[in-house]
């Protein structure tokens, strides 16, 4: 455990809503519209629709802002531009600008598909930093780490760099990407160019397989998020690939994951979400035992999604981790429950 004193810095959030509940971070597929004046059925030149599996934010009790348009509701076509859309050896990339007057949660913001079902892989907005995604949860690692770096596998356009990056100003990333177009078009598309340049020393991207991922003296932690054709990779599925990240982590390092769930739409018949996201826990626990636990968000019974963090955490623990987070933050840390098989 990192201790206040001896570790990171963090910047609060000061034009943030203070809110007293997490944000429910479920991703849900954007329902077809019964007209085509909605962009969840389809926008012109496009072969297929979109199903954007985008996380649904739970709304503050704090919060005096009220949201008229759900997730569900699906985005006005008028809403949305899609500002680039080309294949690559790895993925179909689409990046599309929802505008800042659409009545959805989402409005303003920069997403980035990677896969034909719509699953979102980055988003950014213009005026904020905090993303309501599991992107903000990933966020909240760097203060129960030792020193040192942290690794991020599947780097994407980088929104979880950019916010680690300004939470905490000691921290030094090291990110891997497979595609090296999806970092092109985060340099173009999401200001990942002006991040590397804003943090020359501290930011360092690799083209690569993230499995590969190693750097002198090991990882402070190692944040997963290795998705293809809408699932995780099936490397994940085997206990061999947590035995050699283990090895990768200093003394003390731990791994947050994105494992997905039912809210995850593959490209491929019998890559199930959930089944994937339960043969990949079932691969961890092998390896990391009691000392793995799991981060459920869930807001429709048939529809969740879940991350999953290696490491003792007990209740000590989880108070300073509190402490050490900004407040639209903290809900996420008392979320963590001991995986059960």
């Amino acid at each position: 455990m990192m201790s206040q004193g001896q570790g990171l810095r963090l910047i609060s959030y000061q034009s943030r809503p203070n809110v007293s509940h997490p944000f429910l971070l479920t991703a849900h597929t954007l329902q077809p519209s019964r007209s085509w004046n909605h962009f969840s059925f389809k926008t012109p030149g496009m072969p297929k629709p979109f199903h954007l599996q985008l996380p649904l934010p739970l709304p503050s009790h704090n919060s005096h802002q009220t949201q008229t348009g759900t997730q569900d509701d699906g985005i006005p076509i008028d809403d949305v531009k899609v500002i680039a859309k080309f294949k690559t050896r790895y993925n179909y990339i689409r990046v599309l600008q929802v505008s800042r007057r659409a009545d959805h949660p989402f409005a303003g913001s920069r997403l980035l598909l990677l896969d034909s079902p719509g699953n979102i892989h980055s988003i950014s907005f213009l005026f904020k930093s905090l993303t309501n995604t599991y992107f903000d949860v990933f966020a909240t690692l760097p203060p129960i780490l030792p020193p040192g770096a942290v690794g991020i596998l599947g780097f994407g356009a980088g929104s979880t760099a950019r916010l680690m990056l300004e939470l905490y100003p000691d921290l030094i990333i090291h990110g891997w990407e497979l595609d090296p177009s999806v970092v092109a078009v985060g340099r173009e598309y999401f200001g990942l160019e002006k991040l590397e340049k804003q943090y020359p020393n501290r930011l360092f991207i690799s083209i690569g397989n993230g499995l590969k991922a190693s750097i002198r003296n090991g990882f402070a932690g190692i944040l997963v998020d290795l998705f293809s054709k809408g699932s995780l990779i099936p490397e994940l599925q085997e206990p061999s690939t947590w035995h050699k990240l283990r090895k990768s982590l200093r003394k003390g390092g731990r791994i947050m994951v994105n494992v997905g769930g039912s809210c995850v739409e593959a490209e491929e018949e019998g890559r199930n979400g959930k089944m994937v996201m339960e043969e990949t826990l079932k691969a961890m626990h092998r390896v990391f035992g009691n000392k793995l636990f799991v981060l459920n968000l869930r807001n429709r019974k048939d529809d969740d999604s879940s991350l999953a963090l290696t490491g003792e955490l007990a209740v000590p623990d989880r108070d300073a981790w509190k402490k050490a987070l900004p407040h639209s933050l903290k809900g996420y840390v008392d979320m963590w429950a001991p995986y059960q098989g």
